[in-house]
């Protein structure tokens, strides 16, 4: 079992990293601010403009940390990494099966039914806990969602699976606002958009994909699976498909209700946000902080894991799903089982 470590994240834009012997320095106009030990990282996330020794980078390569690098908005711009690890043999099997149909639609109906239950359980939440201020149209699409999952046992194909999950997304963020208990006004979500954002709350919910992209994408590469050869998102340049694919069935749990606690806590506010001339809206560097060491904190609460019986770390899902894969591509598992949150 891999040990849960940490991702660090550089939010100051005219940091430079480097590193003294096996510790990673964070530098500001040639002043030391901080100095962390490689072995205790996981993974290093650059926000804005900032620069990397090759040394630092050669010793990420070699000791497997995940360095990325996004804009200040969170748009992904690289990665550095080392050789390609894993058994080419996985590799191999994970290219075949992609270009499988029947393989395809059935893991693809795997992460979605998984999607489709968890984003259920989120919204059922809001109606058991605050069943007198929901919309009355709730009710209904809690009902549509939970017949899906057997609708989608009879798609023939991927297409059919990606229809059906259009269709359940589309629910899933109509309902979405009556998770907002206070600050309705200013976090509402007319219809999910990116590229750029054009609310407050689509400005958030985006950045934290981006923050479980990150961790997914190591999490597979860590396995020796491809992250860019998926099932049910189609080949694209740059397009992280497999990590999509995954993510899917922890999006509800790990993003969304994340997203929602910190407004309906007031961690957050819409004073944090800007809003440009384009209609762009713009997540500022202090509320970005207190997202970061939100998600931090949450990657260390507990759960049981619905398939392995054992509580882990929340942390450690993404790199459990990537192992669970791996094993069914080696043929060690039947199948494999997506994550349900319970």
């Amino acid at each position: 079992m891999r040990r849960l470590l940490n991702t660090l994240y550089v939010t100051t834009p005219d940091a430079y990293l480097a590193c003294d012997g096996e510790n990673v320095l964070i530098k500001v106009e040639s002043e030391i601010r901080f100095r962390i030990p490689v072995h205790n990282l996981e993974g290093i996330v650059c926000f804005g403009y900032t620069g990397a020794s090759p040394k630092l980078m050669h010793l990420c390569c070699e000791r497997g940390v995940a360095l990325s690098f996004f804009t200040t908005y969170g748009k992904f711009m690289g990665r550095v990494t080392g050789n390609v690890s894993g058994n080419v043999l996985l590799r191999r099997t994970q290219y075949r099966w992609s270009d499988d149909e029947m393989i395809s639609s059935r893991l693809s109906r795997r992460f979605v039914t998984a999607k489709i239950i968890n984003s259920r359980a989120v919204l059922h939440r809001v109606l058991r806990d605050h069943s007198e201020i929901v919309d009355n149209k709730l009710k209904d699409s809690l009902a549509i969602l939970a017949r899906m999952p057997e609708r989608l046992e009879r798609a023939k194909d991927v297409n059919a699976v990606r229809g059906i999950e259009g269709e359940a997304a589309h629910l899933y963020f109509s309902n979405f606002n009556n998770l907002i208990l206070i600050q309705k006004e200013a976090f509402q979500m007319k219809n999910r958009n990116r590229r750029p954002p054009t609310d407050r709350m689509n400005a958030l919910l985006s950045f934290l994909y981006t923050l479980l992209t990150h961790e997914v994408v190591a999490a597979l590469e860590s396995v020796g699976l491809d992250p860019q050869v998926g099932f049910l998102h189609r080949d694209r340049p740059g397009r992280p498909s497999l990590a999509l694919d995954i993510m899917e069935e922890m999006r509800p749990h790990f993003a969304d209700r994340l997203a929602v606690t910190l407004i309906n806590r007031n961690q957050i506010t819409a004073e944090g946000f800007n809003v440009k001339e384009n209609g762009a809206v713009i997540m500022e560097e202090g509320t970005r902080k207190e997202v970061l060491n939100a998600w931090q904190k949450r990657k260390q609460e507990e759960l049981t894991h619905p398939y392995l019986g054992e509580k882990i770390p929340m942390g450690l899902v993404p790199y459990v799903q990537a192992l669970l894969l791996a094993r069914h591509m080696r043929g060690d598992l039947e199948d494999y089982p997506p994550f349900f949150w319970k």
